[in-house]
Formats: structure tokens, sequence, C-alpha cells
């Protein structure tokens, strides 16, 4: 223990690793506010998000797009399903899978969480210029792509 009582962290809170997962942490709390405002969650954005982007898909497919592991998509998909935003019907190529499809409401739902996604990144990197969010952003791509995930 140091004479002021610390243990040293304030070494630790110099850390990328730490800043980085505070800011996850702020950074999610201000999305999930944003998008409760819509009754929606950041993984009901990712598969809207994903359908617009890339068309209908199976449940499979859609999981590797957007990244999310098929149980919880599951969860997602039947969430977006009874508020009519997305729709399930038989693949006519392979009758035992569903294809999945943006409906009207979905795409509208779509367009304010942009807007909600917009305003959040905007309250999380606030104290940013606009070159330096893009700097940023081009540095933390960069760190991700690599990675050996």
């Amino acid at each position: 223990m140091h004479d002021d009582g610390t243990w040293g962290d304030e070494r630790f809170r110099r850390t990328p690793s730490w800043m980085i997962g505070q800011l996850s942490i702020h950074g999610y709390r201000l999305l999930t506010e944003q998008f409760g405002a819509e009754q929606a969650k950041p993984y009901e954005y990712r598969v809207l998000a994903s359908l617009a982007d890339g068309g209908p898909a199976s449940q499979a497919t859609l999981g590797r797009r957007s990244g999310i592991h098929l149980s919880d998509l599951v969860a997602t998909l039947n969430s977006l399903a009874d508020r009519g935003y997305v729709e399930r019907a038989p693949d006519p190529a392979d009758r035992r899978r569903n294809v999945v499809t943006l409906t009207g409401a979905g795409r509208e739902l779509l367009a304010r969480l942009e807007v909600r996604l917009d305003a959040a990144q905007a309250a999380l990197l606030a104290a940013l210029s606009p070159a330096d969010r893009e700097t940023l952003t081009a540095l933390l791509a960069r760190t991700l792509a690599g990675l050996d995930t």
C-alpha cells in the first residue's frame, strides 16, 4: 500500500485496457438508454441492421452476420417478430429452416435506432473534436483488426 492509502490504482487507470473497459461500460449504458426510449435493445438493432444491409437470411446466416450467439439470436428474433419488425417464413429451398425478413415497421424502427445510436456516440465522445473522433475510431478498428479472434 502507498502512503496515500492506494494500491497503485493510478498506474492501472492509465492503461489502455482499463480505459477501454470503462468506455465500454459507459458506452453500453448510453446505448441501452437511447435504445430503451424506443423499447429496443442493442441485439435487436444488430439484427435489424444486418437484415437491412444483407437482406433476408436464415437464422444461422443471420447469427454469423450479426455476431450474435444462436441462443441469444432466437430470443431476439422472437421479440422482434412478436412486435412485427421481422417475419419468419419457411425457406423454399430447405423447408427445415426459416428465412428472416425485415418488415416495413422494422425499417422504421431501424431508422429511429440509427438516430439514437448517433446520439449515444456523440455523448460518449463529446470531449473529442470530430477529427479526434475519426482518429480514435480508426485506431480502434486497426487494433481490433490486429487481434487474433
